[in-house]
């Protein structure tokens, strides 16, 4: 096996009982003193796929230690908008007040956080740098124009359920010039269930901050990497036994190829490989497969809330690492 994998790139090789390094000949991104022209010439940025609101991509050729940089920046760096204060003006429904404020914080909003200032003092008057004011009024009442055969809640009741939709967007100032479609993303989060007689009154305070102020600030609903997978097969496996080698791992990564009447496993895509190691349970299996992770090479996920693209969240945490570069190399030219 180590004959197979020993190659020039950094791995951690995945045995039954131990996790073992390969030994490159040549120092590695891992360990090699770091250097402006070998980082250009090494590292690269590959996009998978990218949907509304999901992104992955990978970076290749970087140390573990930036790869997570950029991950903690994307959860708790870049900034969003959220409510923060809310003033309850009448509250007779059977949420108490602390608990119906900490449901509304936690709703996603619709507002480029670029476009706002990070309020100086939390305790001063909000202006329409720094601040989106919200409303949120509905009252429960029984539905008279309803058939009285009905037992169905949606047919006896009006407003009996509270979403995100009826939070409406209060301009202020100029901002209804500047500002376009401010609200939650999603319309139908559900916030509160009513009965007749009970009524909300609220406004809402949205201001801009980061999520290690408070997690209802993430831009992202999980932002994750890990190592690329890599498989070799050292052996030919074929028949039976190569079923149940495919059945071993993800779907997708191990397929069965049939040629000249025999069956036998090759390796898909070793990308999705979860890692499990099941092959090792069998006996006739467990030294026909090398299985090993690339460590300069990783995997990133960015799910976003969606006020910001998960592109955009990343390039953003990329300008704040740089800011707090140029930060740092400022304070130790004045040591």
């Amino acid at each position: 096996m180590d004959r197979v994998v020993n190659d020039e790139k950094p791995r951690v090789i995945l045995g039954e009982h131990k996790i073992t390094q390969n030994l490159p000949s040549q120092p590695t991104v891992l360990d090699e003193k770091w250097s402006l022209r070998s980082f250009k010439k090494k590292f690269r940025v590959v996009m998978v796929r990218y949907d509304e609101n999901e992104l992955e991509f990978d970076l290749i050729g970087i140390h573990p230690f930036l790869a997570n940089a950029f991950r903690r920046l994307m959860l708790s760096d870049v900034p969003t908008m959220a409510i923060e204060k809310v003033h309850i003006l009448n509250n007779t429904s059977i949420i108490q007040d602390e608990v119906l404020a900490h449901r509304l914080g936690l709703i996603p909003l619709k507002a480029d956080p670029r476009l706002f200032e990070m309020k100086a003092d939390p305790a001063a008057e909000g202006t329409e740098q720094d601040t989106l004011e919200f409303t949120l009024k509905i009252k429960c009442t029984n539905n008279k124009d309803s058939s009285k055969d009905s037992l169905r809640v949606e047919d006896m009741y009006k407003n009996n359920n509270v979403y995100s939709k009826h939070i409406k967007w209060v301009p202020i100032g100029k901002q209804k010039e500047r500002l376009t479609d401010v609200g939650p993303i999603h319309p139908d989060i559900l916030i509160a269930k009513m009965r007749p007689g009970h009524e909300l009154d609220l406004k809402l305070i949205a201001v801009k901050s980061v999520g290690r102020d408070h997690a209802k600030f993430s831009p992202v609903a999980t932002a994750f990497y890990r190592l690329l997978p890599d498989i070799k097969l050292l052996r030919e496996v074929e028949g039976e036994a190569a079923e149940r080698l495919q059945k071993c791992f993800s779907p997708g990564v191990i397929s069965i190829r049939h040629e000249k009447g025999r069956q036998y496993a090759v390796v898909n895509d070793a990308r999705y490989d979860t890692g499990s190691r099941n092959v090792f349970r069998y006996e006739d299996l467990k030294d026909a497969v090398a299985m090993t992770k690339i460590q300069d090479h990783f995997i990133f996920t960015v799910e976003s809330v969606g006020a910001l693209r998960p592109d955009v969240i990343f390039t953003e945490s990329v300008k704040i690492l740089k800011d707090k570069c140029l930060s740092l190399l400022d304070e130790l030219s004045h040591v």
